[in-house]
């Protein structure tokens, strides 16, 4: 049936507008090519709430939604950062720090497709928020030095491994009635992102910063109060000895 194809339909969309961000900001269009990654992230939270919809979820499915998130949001955000603001720190360097991101994101996904996570959560960062995040901070280049955006990449690189826990939204559904709004949503999504392309890369980098510092906040809530409590039943165990 045709249905059972529109996930894969809009997987392959997803990993096309990864393709297409890469050449952009190889032809000095780097805003477009943030934008082309934060469009190709709404279509990445709609090709599997579409699947669940229409019942037509797979295996086949799943691979290549992997495959077409390392493209979209390893590969592509890599090269823009390269392109954007490493290109002028020496090759040792760029280089190694390029490479970091889309293999620890490749680490990731693997990890996702083989290792259940709790409900309603997600164990390390999702590539995705960090794929838009590393795309969208190197628009701010003429801001900040290199170093910022050497670190900021390494950390992203390191919280998609993490065991940090973040919250996941896959709970929130689309009813199959809906579904005819999908198409119009995207079409909206690439015309606000032409147009406003200059602004709306950079407000969408406040949202997803503040999500990935929520799950570290979180995170360390949550050693804090494990070490509290273990002290205080160090202390409880030493007042009965």
């Amino acid at each position: 049936m045709i249905s059972k194809s529109i996930p894969s339909l809009l997987t392959l969309g997803n990993l096309c507008l990864g393709v297409l961000s890469i050449l952009l900001v190889f032809n000095d269009y780097s805003g477009m090519a943030a934008i082309m990654i934060i469009i190709g992230m709404l279509i990445d939270g709609i090709d599997g709430r579409v699947a669940r919809a229409l019942n037509a979820q797979s295996e086949f499915g799943k691979e290549l939604d992997s495959l077409a998130d390392i493209i979209t949001f390893g590969v592509a955000p890599a090269f823009i950062m390269y392109v954007v603001a490493l290109q002028d720190v020496a090759p040792a360097i760029s280089w190694i720090v390029t490479a970091l991101f889309p293999i620890c994101g490749a680490l990731r996904l693997a990890r996702f497709n083989v290792k259940a996570s709790a409900p309603g959560s997600f164990t390390g960062l999702p590539i995705p928020a960090a794929g838009c995040i590393l795309a969208t901070v190197a628009l701010f280049k003429e801001d900040v030095a290199p170093l910022v955006f050497i670190v900021t990449s390494i950390v992203l690189a390191l919280l998609m491994v993490s065991n940090i826990r973040y919250p996941s939204f896959k709970g929130i559904g689309i009813p199959r009635k809906t579904l005819w709004i999908v198409p119009i949503i995207i079409v909206i999504a690439l015309v606000v992102g032409i147009l406003f392309e200059e602004h709306l890369s950079k407000v969408f980098f406040i949202p997803l910063i503040l999500y990935a510092l929520y799950g570290v906040k979180k995170s360390l809530n949550r050693r804090m109060k494990r070490k509290k409590r273990e002290t205080q039943e160090e202390e409880q165990s030493e007042k009965h000895a």
